[in-house]
């Protein structure tokens, strides 16, 4: 039970990587809140989550908007008076070259990125400076926070942002605290990623099999699809972690994609 009685915040967790980091975060004891954008779907993940044991309620959080986040963390921290840990994991892709590319597009994938990271980690700090113990901010980036691939220019300076922000969190954070992390996973077989398959086939001019085979798995040393386990291990250690040694860090786990 390495997370026994802290108070975890995971965005985007109505389902893919949030819901399952939500659901080991309280399967070693924390007490998790769901949040995502649909009201319904957050509570439907709380209620699985509370059916194999664990404890957890959902909430309705549009990581854009100001107001929601502020009222959303200033919530938490009046039912359960303190915030120990917080994964930002809202995202969203887009598939385009460069030169067709609307700035409406561009601008969505940057709200939810980076502007939802930034006013998350904000409120996140606020609750977590006035603890003597700190807290735990965790970024969801990905191995495009650390290299680029054609159609995904949105995605990839998102992702690179968000490295950034975990580094200067860490910088700003140590004296209060709080430490902070990014955890950079490879392909992982979402709903989001299921998406991007036909996408790519088109605009690549090949097949589904060959964007699978020959884009996404390529360069991993065993041609094999990150899972859900083992985003969700990391980043449970990296909660659990005691002190500062790791902060500031980037972790990849691509089955060999990307190597740093």
């Amino acid at each position: 039970m390495r997370m026994q009685d802290k108070v975890a915040l995971v965005t985007g967790a109505a389902g893919g990587i949030g819901l399952a980091i939500a659901r080991q975060y309280a399967q070693e004891g924390a007490t998790v809140v769901v949040a995502d954008l649909n009201a319904e779907a957050c509570e439907a993940s709380a209620e699985e989550i509370r059916a194999e044991g664990g404890h957890a309620t959902g909430l309705a959080m549009d990581v854009t908007d100001e107001q929601a986040v502020d009222a959303g963390v200033a919530e938490i921290a009046r039912r359960h008076g303190r915030l120990d840990v917080v994964l930002s994991n809202a995202g969203i892709q887009h598939i385009d070259p460069l030169d067709e590319l609307a700035l409406a597009d561009w601008r969505k994938v940057m709200a939810v990125h980076l502007d939802g990271g930034f006013l998350l980690t904000r409120a996140a700090l606020r609750q977590m400076y006035r603890q003597p113990e700190g807290g735990r901010i965790i970024y969801m980036g990905s191995v495009h926070s650390m290299e680029a691939s054609p159609l995904k220019a949105p995605y990839v300076a998102a992702k690179h942002g968000l490295l950034g922000l975990c580094r200067a969190v860490a910088k700003e954070g140590a004296e209060h605290g709080v430490s902070a992390n990014i955890i950079c996973p490879g392909f992982v077989r979402t709903p989001l990623v299921d998406r991007q398959i036909p996408q790519q086939a088109r605009e690549l001019g090949i097949s589904e099999e060959e964007v699978i085979s020959k884009v996404m798995l390529k360069n991993t040393v065993d041609g094999e699809f990150t899972s859900l386990e083992e985003v969700s291990e990391l980043a449970t250690h990296l909660a659990a972690f005691p002190g500062n040694g790791l902060t500031g860090q980037a972790f990849v786990v691509s089955h060999g994609w990307h190597m740093h």
